[in-house]
């Protein structure tokens, strides 16, 4: 089961936190699809004509094409690649962007093949919002949801950033049940993370902003698992809740290292043996794809790096690192070097079931450390 990626790198503004690729200049939006298109094409053989069954539009803010460019990049993925039948189609949306009270955007985008929402609405306060710089408020944010029920759309997932310095526990428990008492079946939770080269990473070395508060993060990641396991989601991999049936495919395909293609710039593909992402460039992206040359870099995976990005990803979610698994695709050596370095970690941050290794609750907390901690150096 392979997946497809397309990122569409454009942005109305800059959000402090954000180091995603985008441009909010959209001046050559018309020649990036175009060449999008024609990326498609060049790539038909990249899955080997492996059945695909999820597509996702990332960004960026895909909620700034035109329903018909997105159904046209559907269409054209269709005919070039061998789509499932049950395919899952996710299209990422700003809540400003869809909070129109005529539900046209909604309305022409039922009429695609796009059956899954995903919303950033981060925050139900204005206040976070703002700290964010968010191009929408509250009210967008709930009339978003609002409009994506009233327009047919139930298959729907919120993004939410906790432990910011703006967000109060009251108000974290409030964006939470707000998500709850609409019926959202599917929540990702991220923490406030600093990433060099954003503002928030500015702000917070010259003093501006002060710097992130773990333990304030902690305690919002406990009210996040206790409230959503109370109200019957499913804790599938450390930032993401879903209720019965709305696991999310696509990101599942990341954490079980299935085949993906990723379209557009920046975007990765991963085939099993390879990683290759393209250019982080809209202007070079466009001007190679018209020479027939895309500009990507390659990366041939060893069987140590294999490895590690297993036990990176698996380790996040609610299946675990799989001792069958690791036996069989890496063998005895590196099976005994796994076993050797997560006694250490088995009853406090990992207990085991049925031979695979999970995190426990606590463990959740220190997860890309103890990862670390069982990979090949």
């Amino acid at each position: 089961m392979a997946g497809i990626y397309v990122h569409i790198p454009f942005c109305k503004q800059a959000c402090h936190y954000c180091n995603f690729h985008f441009s909010t200049n959209n001046s050559r939006k018309k020649d990036f699809v175009e060449a999008l298109l024609k990326e498609i094409t060049l790539r038909r053989d990249y899955l080997q004509n492996e059945e695909v069954q999820t597509i996702y539009f990332g960004g960026g803010t895909p909620s700034l094409l035109r329903v018909q460019e997105i159904d046209k990049i559907i269409k054209t993925i269709s005919g070039n690649f061998r789509l499932g039948g049950d395919l899952e189609i996710t299209l990422e949306v700003n809540p400003d962007d869809i909070a129109s009270k005529d539900l046209g955007f909604l309305t022409d985008l039922r009429s695609t093949s796009v059956n899954r929402i995903s919303i950033g609405i981060q925050s139900f306060d204005n206040e976070d919002l703002k700290f964010m710089n968010r191009s929408h408020c509250n009210e967008q944010a709930l009339r978003a949801i609002e409009n994506c029920l009233n327009s047919g759309y139930h298959n729907i997932n919120a993004d939410l950033i906790y432990g910011t310095p703006t967000l109060t526990d009251k108000n974290w428990e409030q964006n939470l049940y707000r998500l709850i008492d609409y019926g959202v079946p599917h929540i990702s939770a991220y923490a406030l993370t600093v990433e060099k080269k954003t503002a928030l990473h500015t702000f917070i070395r010259n003093g501006t902003v002060k710097p992130i508060d773990e333990t304030k993060v902690a305690a919002h990641f406990e009210m996040l698992v206790e409230s959503l396991n109370n109200n019957k989601f499913i804790h599938y991999e450390i930032s993401n809740f879903a209720l019965k049936g709305f696991i999310s495919r696509h990101n599942s395909n990341y954490w079980k290292s299935k085949n993906y293609l990723g379209l557009g710039p920046s975007a990765h593909s991963y085939n099993g043996n390879t990683r290759q992402w393209n250019v982080a460039n809209n202007h070079r992206y466009i001007d190679q794809i018209a020479k027939n040359t895309p500009d990507f870099e390659i990366e041939i995976l060893s069987l140590e790096n294999k490895y590690n990005e297993y036990i990176l990803t698996s380790l996040r979610t609610m299946w675990g690192v799989d001792l069958f698994y690791l036996m069989e695709n890496f063998g005895k050596s590196i099976e005994k070097h796994f076993l050797k370095q997560v006694q250490k970690h088995i009853d406090n941050s990992i207990s085991i079931t049925d031979k695979n290794y999970i995190l426990t609750n606590s463990g959740k907390l220190f997860a890309d450390r103890i990862a670390s901690d069982l990979f090949l150096n």
